[in-house]
């Protein structure tokens, strides 16, 4: 049976972020505990958020790492309960949306943070008591503002899933204008990363026609305008649609992911500095060249529509059509570039047949066939 659900109130807008008052009114949070990093703070849009929230008593904890780690959780949600919050706003990144989201978990429940892990059966142990989340999102990539899910590395340095509609945001605020001071590499990543939950999500077996139609949009304004995005960052329309393609392909993926993210969750696990868009970017070619054998993929062209939606003239064009923009944007080669060696691939491949995402992908990679995408990714 299909379930299909879509919940979060979206503003979408230039300027939306001094709506964030208001959202605050409207979900019930009267003391929040903003969560946010060193360089959404560095660059002014923490201060932007601040003085949206004029007359609110309000808490910070702005030590959200590149990869949110249950150690984070913990230092924020001691933040959180000595300052007497009853809710969160996120403003950043996926990083500080997921941390929040890990928050809004421990805040108000028991037990460590894996108990409640995707894996561990812990998706009906996150209960509506989840703490209240608004999240700003300040780049256009994991769209996690408009998603169920989080990855957090906990103590014995999984990075792990944890899925619950009651972790959706209660609005998300997506306003444009704070991704106008993004870096172009972050700029490109973040891209790469949005396109990807595009491209993976419509290349899913499960069936859910409306996330298909989003997914499709989502890619065709992401590739059209992500070159445009990271070359002239001030660029507002190419922009507007990158963080589009990015809530659309979080909208999507409740239809699921598969082998691109199991492979790039696994070996975030395994070196936590490499940047988990960067990855998706590095695994899409081999992945969609392993899909395109997959029953469902053939049966409904999905990789005919894709090429349609990037301008293609043919399906198979796309894994190099992939390689070409990730030269063009300035992302590495491949994995050897970003220090991935081949003495690594045992334990990516354990953790990516571990990960929530592997049966989700159109075809199940056995471990040999990981093996093989690595290599060709390498």
């Amino acid at each position: 049976m299909a379930f299909i659900y879509y919940v979060t109130q979206i503003q979408f807008e230039f300027g939306a972020v001094k709506l964030l008052k208001q959202e605050c009114e409207r979900v019930g949070i009267t003391r929040p505990l903003i969560v946010t990093d060193p360089g959404v703070k560095a660059a002014g849009v923490l201060q932007k958020a601040l003085d949206a929230l004029p007359g609110m008593t309000v808490a910070v904890f702005d030590q959200t790492p590149s990869n949110p780690t249950e150690a984070a959780v913990r230092a924020a949600v001691e933040v959180y309960k000595t300052q007497g919050c009853d809710g969160l706003i996120a403003v950043g990144g996926g990083s500080a949306i997921d941390c929040a989201k890990g928050i809004a978990i421990a805040a108000t429940h028991e037990g460590p943070l894996t108990h409640y892990a995707t894996i561990e059966g812990g998706s009906p142990r996150i209960t509506e008591r989840a703490a209240p989340l608004i999240a700003v999102p300040t780049t256009s990539g994991t769209g996690s503002e408009v998603a169920r899910g989080a990855i957090i590395i906990v103590d014995d340095h999984r990075k792990l899933g944890f899925h619950s509609w009651n972790l959706v945001p209660k609005t998300a605020i997506c306003d444009p204008e704070l991704t106008l001071g993004l870096p172009p590499m972050l700029t490109a990543a973040t891209g790469m990363d949005a396109i990807a939950h595009c491209m993976e999500t419509f290349m899913s077996a499960a069936f859910n026609p409306p996330a298909d139609g989003i997914a499709l949009d989502g890619l065709e304004r992401g590739w059209a305008n992500i070159e445009q995005a990271t070359r002239l960052g001030q660029d507002r329309d190419a922009r507007l649609h990158m963080m589009s393609a990015s809530m659309q392909g979080a909208m999507a993926f409740q239809k699921g992911l598969g082998a691109v993210h199991s492979l790039s969750h696994s070996l975030g696990g395994v070196n936590p500095r490499l940047h988990h868009g960067t990855l998706n970017a590095m695994f899409l070619p081999a992945v969609i060249r392993f899909n395109a054998q997959a029953e469902s993929v053939k049966k409904e062209k999905r990789l005919e529509r894709m090429a349609h939606a990037m301008g293609l003239a043919a399906a198979g064009d796309i894994p190099e059509a992939i390689r070409d923009m990730n030269a063009r944007l300035g992302l590495p080669t491949g994995l050897a570039a970003m220090g991935v060696t081949a003495d690594m691939f045992d334990d990516i491949i354990k953790g990516a047949m571990a990960d929530h995402c592997h049966k989700t992908n159109p075809r199940v990679a056995t471990p040999e066939e990981y093996r093989d995408m690595l290599a060709h990714s390498l």
